[in-house]
């Protein structure tokens, strides 16, 4: 059977690349996915002022209040995820797991350097 510490054999260095990509998607996601989202919000309004209807205009307005929140919790995931590698990554790994002593939070600040 498989040890734990086995399992667990990885260092800073194993993951940095690994941690860079997502690092690198997370920042696409926080940047376009919130443009676009605001982007067709406003496409929808301005067809729904366009047409002079009322009812259009309030549920375009819906619409974009509802997107522009959606885009504000999009624009946040990075910060949460980084959050998170501080919270449960803090703890420093047995010597023999990690050679370099750092906690997996530090190889995640790392990442972006």
């Amino acid at each position: 059977m498989l040890d734990l510490i086995q399992i667990l054999d990885v260092t800073c260095q194993d993951v940095l690349p690994i941690f860079k990509l997502l690092k690198a998607i997370l920042k696409l996601i926080q940047i376009i996915i919130p443009a676009a989202l605001i982007l067709m919000g406003s496409i929808d309004l301005g067809k729904a002022v366009m047409s002079s209807d009322d009812k259009e205009i309030k549920g375009a307005t819906s619409k974009l209040i509802k997107r522009a929140i959606a885009a504000v919790a999009i624009f946040l995931i990075p910060f949460l995820v980084s959050l998170l590698m501080n919270l449960f990554g803090s703890a420093e790994l047995p010597d023999n797991v990690n050679t370099d002593n750092q906690t997996w939070s530090d190889c995640w600040s790392n990442a972006g350097n």
